[in-house]
């Protein structure tokens, strides 16, 4: 297998279609990313597009880890928060294909979504995941805080409430803050 690679994204029709089966095959597959089972791929453009949108005015950051030329997985960093809120950001979207789950795709693109939250001075990051089926473990292994249980917050792409888990992790900044 070819060396894993991580970049900043940016809107190109084939980046655009590559992030759009991996979300439509992570809502398939039971993510709770926002979205219900079916997810349509015009549903999937539109989410895509406004966070290119969102990327193109500074208040995002889209990662996508390749092998080759393969978009396996993807994670997002929001920066857009309220002027009182400069020191923080969150991670959102984090998914990886289902054929490479396992491989360090999403730790790899965490790390990197973090160093990227420290160059732009960030020192807080947050994030949320499913309480059913989420990630929760995966959070925890990578040093983030669990601070509680919201139930009942979503539906599960396939139907049902699930609660959400909220975390939270204090990273040192470029600017040397922590």
């Amino acid at each position: 297998m070819t060396k894993l690679d991580i970049k900043c994204l940016s809107s190109s029709p084939a980046c655009l279609a590559a992030l759009c089966d991996l979300l439509v095959e992570a809502v398939a597959s039971g993510a709770s990313v926002s979205f219900m089972h079916p997810l349509a791929t015009e549903a999937a453009e539109a989410f895509w597009n406004k966070s290119f949108a969102a990327s193109e005015r500074g208040e995002r950051v889209i990662l996508g880890a390749y092998y080759g030329d393969e978009l396996v997985g993807t994670a997002s960093l929001v920066l857009d928060f309220p002027v009182n809120q400069p020191h923080r950001a969150e991670i959102a979207k984090v998914m990886t294909k289902l054929a490479y789950r396992g491989h360090g795709i999403a730790t790899a693109l965490l790390r990197k979504v973090e160093m990227l939250a420290a160059e732009r001075g960030r020192t807080l990051i947050v994030l949320d995941t499913a309480a059913e089926d989420g990630a929760a473990p995966f959070y925890e292994k990578l040093g983030y805080t669990r601070l509680g249980e919201i139930p009942d917050y979503g539906l599960k792409p396939h139907g049902g409430l699930t609660g959400t888990i909220l975390f939270w992790k204090r990273i040192a900044s470029e600017a040397g803050a922590a």
